[in-house]
């Protein structure tokens, strides 16, 4: 027999004292004291005590004598305020409790394999195997819901914009995008194969060239790579492609979405515009085409004042075209020997620096690390540079531009991560512009597009592709939150010429060319419209708004770093008619098994 909910488990208040209510849900924790016997009773809206007597019913109290956690019940039951003592403020419920006339077991339960709480120790392979226990847990359940009301505000978002939201294949051709592609083997065309989208970049693109104008979509995606924290091999994009739009146009419709989202899940309010950096001023500031804003450490250039140095380090370092950089950490100059010994590693081994130097500004000294070998002058015209305050370090890198940036941007991190230097009561966001168009693969002897194909160059740096393409600038753009990126984008070439002159300098020949991306060439003869869009990484701006530690607990059902589900083994092997039906012959020492 069915007990249908009147309420849910995280709703009742003292204001229904007195109501006959029916609940349903999850046994959370038993409690039996002196034969009255309660029960904390869950759903994913809450908990609610039910309170089984004999007084109130003795056949439902002598039922829930055998009720253990997990178990999945029904009660009927009385709300009745609890005396002033008992109320329990933890509990949104915490004023009232159920006094149950009327029990219904749906289902036992086994003993959990780990606790269904947050903040649990568990083995994170263990919460995917039991996946479907891991996600009865508070906070997963709390994940979850942020990552469907961001999805419906999006959706809201861009209905009022006007956009229209089209599907676009999820069997498509494979192109050269950058990762490997997801291929699947078609049956009925034997030895062809699709690939699953890495992005519906040409479909949008062809929307586009179709007249549709203003287009999005909330869309799975695939890329066969290696995998990390902020990585899946299946991830959800919300997609956007406009017509007739210049950056600025692009920069509007999507801080407007972020404000939305930010307000609507989060109750977190916004400012635009957002600030925006270029490339290079993100690269030569903070070390990163990504920074964090909620803390400074900004980079200041040393080179100049050290390039005549006795120190054989900074001058030979400047005269070989690199550069002597670093940081002022306010108020941090009482760090001792053995901390600057920590750091001092951590920079070898995870930055790949060849060492560390720093300055301490401290009340009795300036005292500098290399300072046997620079003199007081250059040592005190550096603190002046840096604007350092008494009691503050200055920690400096000396290296070729290419390496030294983003290694002092790793210690920027480390030091505000170490030092509590984040302020996490805000979120920042920025967009990162102009980015290089190309950069150069030494070891396939040839550029590639740092972005995609597609992006279209800075109308001043076009003449630059024939002649130095390695200094080119894109029309690109991403948005970074907090230090990540949660979306990036471009104006999109829209000129066939201009599009093969691309495919000239990536080394993609005409032929390629044709087989590859013929379709979209072919459609740009009837008429594009100058176009340009972005893709926002949705799994990630989840991960940030529930200050997530991965990607994985944001997904309802992810893989892990091995790419496998490890709840419903897959991948897994295939009945051997199933390969002879897709033409597919394993290496020998691969198996298959008959199912």
């Amino acid at each position: 027999m069915l007990l249908k909910r009147t309420h849910t488990c995280g709703e009742l208040s003292s204001a229904d004292a007195g109501q006959t209510v029916t609940l349903n849900g999850w046994v959370d924790t038993r409690r039996d004291l002196g034969g009255v016997i309660f029960i904390d009773l869950r759903d994913r809206y809450g908990l609610t005590q039910v309170v089984f007597s004999p007084q109130d019913d003795v056949t439902a109290h002598e039922l829930a004598d055998s009720l253990r956690t997990e178990y999945v019940i029904g009660v009927e039951g009385t709300v009745q305020s609890r005396d002033e003592a008992n109320i329990n403020p933890k509990m949104t419920t915490g004023q009232i409790e159920v006094r149950v006339s009327k029990l219904q077991i749906y289902s036992s339960a086994e003993t959990p394999p780990f606790e269904i709480a947050d903040d649990i120790k568990t083995n994170e392979d263990v919460r995917l195997k039991y996946r479907y226990l891991d996600l009865r847990r508070p906070q997963m359940q709390r994940n979850l819901l942020i990552r469907s009301k961001v999805a419906q505000v999006v959706r809201n978002y861009f209905d009022a914009q006007q956009f229209a939201e089209i599907e676009t294949p999820v069997l498509m051709r494979s192109t050269p995008e950058g990762a490997r592609d997801y291929l699947v083997p078609s049956r009925v065309n034997p030895g062809t194969f699709y690939a699953l989208p890495q992005s519906p970049q040409t479909y949008k693109q062809i929307l586009m060239v179709s007249g549709m104008d203003r287009y999005f979509q909330i869309v799975k995606c695939f890329r066969d790579e290696d995998l990390r924290a902020d990585r899946q091999p299946e991830f959800t994009q919300i997609d956007v492609e406009m017509s007739f739009v210049d950056e600025e146009s692009i920069y509007t419709m999507a801080e407007g979405m972020m404000k939305a989202v930010l307000k609507e899940t989060v109750g977190y309010e916004l400012q635009t515009p957002l600030p925006r950096i270029t490339y290079e001023h993100a690269m030569k500031t903070y070390g990163s085409d990504k920074p964090d804003l909620r803390f400074g450490l900004e980079f200041v250039d040393f080179s100049d004042i050290v390039a005549k140095s006795e120190f054989r380090v900074f001058a030979k370092t400047v005269e070989d075209g690199g550069a002597v950089i670093g940081f002022n950490v306010p108020a941090h100059g009482h760090l001792g020997r053995g901390v600057m010994d920590r750091l001092t590693k951590r920079a070898i081994e995870e930055a790949g620096a060849n060492g560390l130097i720093y300055i301490k500004n401290n009340e009795d000294e300036v005292y500098s690390s290399v300072g046997k070998f620079v003199s007081e002058d250059t040592t005190l015209a550096m603190v002046e540079r840096a604007g350092s305050a008494k009691g503050d370090l200055i920690l400096v890198l000396a290296g070729s531009k290419k390496d030294v940036y983003q290694q002092l941007g790793h210690m920027r991190l480390v030091m505000a991560q170490e030092y509590g230097l984040i302020d996490t009561s805000k979120n920042a966001l920025l967009w990162v512009t102009e980015f290089p168009l190309l950069e150069y693969d030494p070891e396939a002897g040839r550029y590639m597009a740092m972005h995609h194909p597609f992006t279209s160059p800075l109308l001043e740096d076009v003449e630059l592709m024939d002649s130095d393409p390695g200094k080119v600038r894109s029309r690109a753009y991403d948005m970074v939150m907090n230090g990540n990126e949660i979306g990036g984008g471009s104006i999109r070439i829209h000129d066939r010429k201009l599009q093969e002159r691309m495919f000239s300098l990536l080394g993609i020949e005409e032929d390629e060319a044709r087989e590859k991306f013929g379709f979209l060439l072919d459609a740009f003869k009837y008429g594009a419209p100058p176009h340009g869009g972005l893709a926002f990484g949705l799994d990630r701006i989840v991960m940030l708004l529930t200050n997530s530690r991965s990607l994985r607990d944001v997904i309802a059902f992810p893989k892990n770093q091995r790419a496998q589900s490890t709840m419903d083994n897959s991948p897994d092997v295939v009945d051997p008619r199933q390969l002879d039906e897709l033409h597919i012959q394993l290496k020998p020492g691969l198996h298959t098994t008959n199912k």
